[in-house]
């Protein structure tokens, strides 16, 4: 299950653990590696007299301190600059140390917190080549939608693929849709809003809501959309959802006339749990959707109310 911790906000920060393993820092200065299995985290540093070391050095540092063959679960935080640099450069420096790092499983990247650059001023890239370098990867995530960029793919270990964003371009979205990733069994989209290129339509859902390419996918997280009512009414009719253990339709503007089609639709009194905090339900239809699923473990928390008709989704800027 992937960690979430709702005091610590949506963007939870991967400092003490990532992957059920504590996180530890690449050692440096002739110190030794933490005994036992840890989740390593690299970030661009200032040394003394405020001299930057580049993403691109840290890592090539790390891999000649560790025995990159052990290394399982990795962190990557801030990169210099990184809400106006791109992190192409970070993921070609991952790739050339593919060869080595014969053991990575967990790749978390872009943990990067909003004093250091908030969501949406992530400048990322093209991450494909992450997914192509690294084939026994289990889980990838990547915080940060400013020019990022995705190819479909197939990828055969591939278990969790998450995206966390303000924005999550179509295109990216459209290349998850056809991407064929037949162990996936967690996917998690933040799609966000237009202002921050959240352009994604219920059209180019359609092949995840499907499921033809996702056998294995056991929870669905269609999130932080400011089209969540037409999300819901798509996933009331997804061939996809008969299969799910859990669904999150969170973190979005949902208003009763989505919940009102979700309910209308096929059964959902399978599910163990359907995430749908943060939302614009009105109390009554609260009271209708715990009472139609009463063996399902509902979250309903953050009941929002609009300002003046305005309305907001979790994470946005």
């Amino acid at each position: 299950m992937i960690e979430y911790d709702p005091a610590l906000g949506y963007t939870l920060s991967y400092t003490d653990t990532y992957a059920g393993l504590p996180v530890a820092h690449h050692p440096r200065d002739g110190q030794s590696p933490p005994a036992g299995e840890v989740a390593w985290r690299l970030h661009a540093v200032t040394w003394p007299g405020d001299e930057r070391a580049p993403m691109t050095q840290v890592i090539d540092a790390f891999v000649e301190s560790v025995d990159p063959a052990r290394v399982t679960a990795l962190v990557i935080g801030a990169w210099e600059e990184c809400y106006e640099t791109s992190s192409a450069s970070v993921v070609e420096r991952l790739v050339a140390h593919a060869p080595r790092l014969t053991g990575l499983r967990s790749l978390f990247f872009g943990d990067i917190d909003s004093e250091e650059a908030e969501i949406s001023w992530i400048q990322q890239s093209d991450v494909t080549p992450l997914l192509e370098a690294f084939p026994r990867l289990e889980r990838f995530e990547v915080r940060g939608g400013a020019e990022l960029e995705l190819s479909p793919v197939r990828h055969e270990a591939l278990r969790v693929l998450r995206f966390e964003t303000g924005g999550l371009p179509a295109a990216v979205v459209r290349a998850v849709a056809a991407s064929e990733l037949p162990a996936l069994e967690h996917l998690e989209l933040w799609l966000g809003v237009a202002e921050y290129g959240g352009d994604a339509t219920v059209a180019d859902l359609a092949p995840i809501l499907s499921g033809e390419r996702l056998p294995a996918l056991r929870h669905l997280g269609l999130q932080d959309s400011e089209i969540q009512d037409e999300i819901a009414a798509a996933v009331a009719a997804a061939p996809v959802v008969a299969r799910l253990e859990s669904l999150a339709l969170s973190m979005g503007v949902l208003r009763d006339e989505g919940a009102e089609a979700l309910l209308s639709g096929q059964p959902l009194t399978h599910l163990r749990n359907l995430d749908l905090h943060h939302h614009y339900l009105t109390e009554p239809m609260m009271k209708r959707i715990t009472a139609a699923l009463p063996g399902v473990e509902v979250d309903l928390t953050g009941m929002e109310q609009s300002d003046r008709g305005w309305t907001f989704v979790a994470v946005s800027e």
